[in-house]
């Protein structure tokens, strides 16, 4: 070991596509809204929606814009504001600088932005969106998603959709290897996986096993979040910045979580391909067979059971995970504040969330998780076709929700760690992701103790402000 497989089926690629997909909230592909817009439209910016073309974002909008015309009718009033989806192209990074180019300059009218819950500060201290009511992050919020609103005492945005890294595995590569139920415990370790795989490589020939474990270790966030995660697993309690930004880390913290991200990445147990892998391009390794473990987001699970069915396992990720999701904010040039606010109200409020987690999200309130009210028909995505136009074959639990189980889910969001919330949070990973170069690209050729030296370093020049 390691061992490699060869190139994905037609079928996985557009799986793969569909689950990365979506459209416009007016049917034509994202971008910028249109030049002239009527005065009552709220415009709506956001990443793709990963539950595919008119996926669950977009229902939710339309259901708002639904009540909206009836309250007007109603009323006798044929004038009324509506929300309008605009979905950005692009990797989250890419999102990042068009959102930031597009309201620094005002070259596009947004009203309402769906930021990843690491911009939160950036935005927020460059101004860019306002404070909002902080009743609309209410006890309700499971607590390390609430936390991800606030910035400098204020809620700046408000938590739509979460997110936590899952372990998914193979259960047919470790029953041929002789392992019994259950295969990952509730207490499961980075030891302990480490320890599978070698077991998988002494009992299972090449055909079988390809790789122990693959991830997202390519030169852009994915990188990041596997590092926080191993750092995280290696000091209990650890921010790297204070509750200004500004970078608190030392050497000796950055020693371990170097050195637990080294063993992470040794080539005896990672696929070789993982420091070329992105979410999609992990997805795609695990499902061309051969490999025995995936760390990956929640929405993958319909992808990767059409593919093995009830030889899919699901686990909480060993160690620490990172909190990942995006939040809403209202920008400060809007001109419909108020209404873009009672639109966040209602894209955050517990229907909403409900219909989140039906369609594969993890959701950001406990009461999605705890009672579980039904998405109405008219705005829930199940059952969802597959991409390649069959019924869905996707398991669902009782309640609609897709696969596995929701007190794992929410107990991963309950554990999750964040990244470091700093306003100069693209200089952090920047910095991450190129003074973490060496060990990823080496090998196991790197040394772990001067990687975290030249981190250190690299870390107090760009978080000294």
């Amino acid at each position: 070991m390691p061992r490699r497989l060869t190139a994905p089926t037609a079928l996985l690629a557009l799986l793969l596509l569909a689950a990365c997909t979506g459209g416009g909230g007016d049917g034509t592909p994202g971008g910028a809204p249109a030049e002239e817009e009527k005065p009552g439209t709220i415009v709506v910016a956001s990443g793709r929606d990963v539950t595919g073309s008119n996926g669950v974002r977009q229902r939710l909008i339309d259901a708002w814009n639904r009540q909206q015309r009836e309250r007007s009718r109603d009323a006798g009033d044929p004038d009324h504001y509506q929300a309008r989806l605009v979905e950005l192209p692009g990797s989250a990074d890419e999102q990042r600088s068009q959102l930031l180019g597009a309201l620094q300059s005002g070259s596009a009218r947004y009203d309402v932005v769906n930021l990843d819950v690491t911009w939160v500060p950036e935005f927020a201290e460059a101004g860019l969106v306002r404070a909002l009511p902080d009743d609309l992050v209410d006890a309700d919020v499971i607590d390390p998603v609430a936390r991800t609103a606030r910035w400098d005492g204020k809620v700046y945005a408000v938590p739509f959709n979460s997110d936590v890294g899952l372990l998914y595995y193979r259960r047919d590569l470790l029953r041929k290897a002789g392992m019994e139920p259950p295969y990952v415990p509730d207490d499961f370790t980075w030891g302990q996986l480490r320890g599978y795989i070698t077991t998988l490589d002494d009992n299972l020939d090449d055909r079988d096993l390809v790789n122990g474990w693959t991830t997202q270790l390519d030169a852009y966030e994915g990188r990041t979040v596997n590092a926080m995660e191993a750092f995280a697993t290696a000091v209990p309690g650890l921010t790297l910045v204070d509750e200004d930004g500004r970078y608190t880390g030392d050497v000796e913290q950055l020693r371990r979580g170097v050195a637990e991200l080294d063993r992470r990445v040794d080539p005896a147990y990672v696929s070789p391909d993982a420091k070329k892998r992105d979410e999609t391009g992990s997805m795609s390794e695990f499902t061309e067979g051969g490999t025995a473990f995936l760390r990956a987001w929640p929405s993958a699970y319909p992808t990767l059971y059409r593919v093995f069915g009830d030889r899919l396992g699901v686990a909480r990720l060993p160690g620490r995970a990172v909190l990942g999701g995006q939040n809403l904010a209202v920008t400060t040039t809007s001109e419909r504040a108020r209404k873009a606010t009672e639109l966040i109200r209602f894209l955050t409020g517990r229907q909403s969330e409900r219909c989140l987690l039906e369609a594969g999200f993890a959701a950001t309130r406990d009461s999605a998780y705890d009672r579980p009210a039904r998405c109405p028909a008219e705005i829930s995505a199940a059952p969802v076709p597959s991409p390649t136009g069959e019924p869905d074959e996707v398991p669902r639990r009782e309640g609609g929700r897709p696969g596995f189980s929701d007190a794992m889910l929410k107990q991963a969001l309950e554990r999750a760690v964040h990244r470091p919330r700093t306003p100069l949070y693209g200089a952090f990973t920047q910095t991450v992701i190129t003074q973490l170069e060496p060990l990823v690209e080496g090998g196991g050729s790197a040394d772990p103790d001067e990687v975290a030296r030249r981190l250190d370093e690299a870390l107090r020049r760009a978080l000294r402000g």
